[in-house]
């Protein structure tokens, strides 16, 4: 990175002098970290303007719609690509040759089994959990069963847990599933494909086999593709911020799954679609379009536009073909798939929703397809969460390439000043 420098002047004291980081693409960086020693700190809530560390795998331009993996456009690894590809990538920094990929992929699909003893795990929940408060915590007790190879500070210890949480997470991801509806455990099938797999876990039952639909198995690959890795956002922080401490990778992967949960964050497309079942016909979108643009009305059409994308959502595109052709595919034709389509008309041609860049994201059309395939809401997020695990486990890994370095934020403190204490109560 090249060097330059920036002054900071305060109080008309001495310029404070600082150095600006100029990374491969994007913002340049002022580096604060000598600001300290000069008594003063930043005041950053969310961290909006703030870089927390240094990466290589992610970079996003919101303003142009620009999500490269590694440098790779996320069209094109989408359209030509399949979702273990695209880990490797993520993983490792270059695409994989034949040999690399054989082997990667044979390490994924050897280690997709359970330790028998989690399935008892499962009982301790209620049977109507939702599915994301058990795959939080399942998540987490892997480290009481895998923790043969739990020290982070040896390269051999991550590779192997990396190749666990990915194998596993599939599995984990359809046993919630099963649970939540009563129906026997499916064990994993190596001779599927990734996507398939899951599919296969969470649809087939012992009494009845899952034929596999191509189509909507290559709809799911794409949606754990699209939904890899998206740079330094919550779950990924909260995952490098985990990390910091030492913690095992497990327990990290688990705080990740938690902030994932939110609704603001992971549980976007599963907010879009009970909107949508909320609106329930096209004869009420005009209402509900009107208390979307009422300033003072609550309603929020939800998924469209982005926080980061100021433009369309490159992801969205992908999905948007990836949306009808699932829907051409299943012959669906209900009132809640013809809203979606009317409204993605409408914000694609309003010149309320385009002067905004009010687009339809990647949540929007990625509920409605899972939707499409049976999927129930609540497992929405447990989908979004097993395909973003590479995506944790790739920052995770090179925070500890990087060297690591424990997270502690500073804070502007609001409270009183210091006070004597006098004892209300009686002794």
């Amino acid at each position: 990175m090249d060097h330059k420098k920036a002054k900071i002047i305060i109080d008309e004291r001495s310029p404070i002098e600082l150095d600006v980081l100029t990374g491969t693409l994007g913002h340049e960086e002022i580096d604060i970290r000598a600001l300290g020693s000069y008594g003063y700190f930043t005041f950053d809530p969310g961290f909006t303007s703030t870089a927390s560390c240094e990466s290589k795998i992610t970079f996003i331009d919101g303003d142009k719609g620009i999500l490269l993996h590694r440098g790779f456009p996320i069209d094109q690894l989408a359209l030509h690509s399949n979702y273990l590809e695209v880990c490797y990538i993520l993983l490792h920094g270059e695409p994989p040759n034949e040999e690399q990929f054989q082997d990667f992929h044979f390490a994924i699909t050897r280690h997709t089994m359970l330790h028998e003893q989690i399935h008892h795990l499962f009982r301790g929940f209620r049977r109507d959990s939702h599915p994301m408060a058990v795959m939080c915590g399942i998540t987490g007790a892997l480290a009481a069963f895998y923790h043969d190879a739990m020290d982070v500070n040896i390269e051999w210890h991550r590779e192997v847990t990396a190749i666990r949480l990915l194998a596993k997470m599939p599995t984990m991801a359809a046993m919630c599933y099963k649970y939540s509806i009563g129906q026997p455990f499916v064990y994993p099938r190596n001779n599927l494909s990734y996507a398939g797999n899951l599919l296969h876990m969470m649809f087939s039952t012992p009494c009845e086999e899952y034929v596999i639909n191509p189509v909507v198995e290559k709809a799911m690959d794409r949606i754990l593709i699209l939904h890899a890795d998206h740079e330094q956002n919550a779950s990924t922080s909260t995952v490098r911020t985990a990390g910091s401490s030492g913690a095992n990778p497990f327990a990290c992967i688990a705080a990740g799954i938690a902030s994932l949960w939110g609704p603001a964050h992971g549980g976007a497309n599963e907010a879009c679609l009970r909107m949508l079942e909320e609106i329930s016909t096209v004869d009420h979108i005009p209402e509900f379009l009107r208390r979307a643009k009422d300033k003072n009305d609550a309603f929020r059409l939800m998924g469209f536009g982005h926080r980061v994308y100021k433009n369309y959502d490159p992801r969205a595109r992908v999905m948007q073909e990836t949306c009808h052709a699932v829907l051409k595919e299943l012959g669906l034709n209900t009132d809640l798939m013809e809203v979606a389509m009317k409204l993605e008309h409408i914000a694609l041609n309003d010149p309320y929703f385009v002067e905004r860049k009010l687009y339809p994201n990647v949540d929007f059309y990625s509920g409605i397809i899972l939707k499409a395939m049976g999927i129930p809401l609540s497992m929405f997020t447990v989908i979004f969460a097993m395909a973003r695990t590479v995506g944790w486990i790739a920052h995770w890994k090179e925070m500890y390439d990087n060297g690591i370095k424990i997270a502690r934020p500073r804070q502007l403190y609001t409270g009183y000043d210091q006070r004597p204490f006098n004892s209300q109560i009686k002794k």
